[in-house]
């Protein structure tokens, strides 16, 4: 993961009480960033005791594959619905 991006997912966890198991930090986060939540869930399983900690964990962490089939699919979707758009308008 990026810098910049585990530092927005340690902005969203600011308030959470430290020590904190990984279920607990995806929790505080789901309501804020259901994203920062998937990738906080991606986490070794431990307490984490200071953000920084998180943050070094979650760029350590690899991001998931992405599915590049599937996103051809929702382009061509996206294309498709545009293009009847301009048909009927």
């Amino acid at each position: 993961m990026e810098a910049q991006r585990a530092a927005e997912i340690q902005v969203v966890l600011e308030g959470i009480r430290l020590p904190a198991s990984r279920d607990a930090l995806v929790r505080y986060a789901r309501p804020e960033d259901a994203a920062a939540a998937s990738a906080l869930q991606r986490l070794p399983d431990r307490e984490y005791d200071r953000l920084d900690a998180v943050g070094e964990e979650l760029m350590r962490t690899p991001e998931p594959p992405t599915n590049p089939p599937r996103q051809t699919i929702e382009q061509q979707t996206q294309l498709q619905q545009e293009q009847q758009e301009r048909q009927e308008g």
